[in-house]
């Protein structure tokens, strides 16, 4: 009975994990969560100044209006079919040496993408 019981609970114990943590395209900052969507200035509020900020160019990206995932704030802001040229940066942060670095990515100011870039390190003052 007691071997049954471990036998769910360590399972158990795992999906519950993974349900509270964050999802793979946010980042906490202290006890704010950094998600798709938000501004620069946002970010740099919650997280502070990144280790390093690179503009990597640009990049045309255009808007269908069949398309769901437009907003409609946008298609009434730059019209039906728009098309739009971007700045594309990317902000790297370092949380120390016993987490992880993550890297931010920016078209257009807001953030599209969020993903580990191994762990940090100690910075010297």
């Amino acid at each position: 009975m007691l071997n049954t019981t471990r036998k769910l609970l360590v399972p158990i114990s795992l999906m519950a994990a993974l349900l509270m943590s964050d999802p793979a395209h946010a980042l906490r900052c202290g006890n704010k969560l950094v998600k798709r969507g938000m501004h620069e200035a946002e970010v740099r509020a919650l997280c502070g100044e990144p280790v390093s900020s690179l503009a990597l160019g640009f990049v045309l990206r255009y808007y269908d209006p069949r398309d769901n995932r437009n907003s409609l704030s946008y298609v009434l802001h730059h019209g039906y079919g728009a098309r739009h040229e971007m700045l594309v940066t990317e902000y790297l942060f370092n949380f120390g040496p016993h987490k992880l670095m993550r890297t931010i990515r920016f078209e257009g100011g807001r953030v599209v993408s969020i993903e580990t870039s191994g762990y940090g390190y100690r910075q010297k003052n």
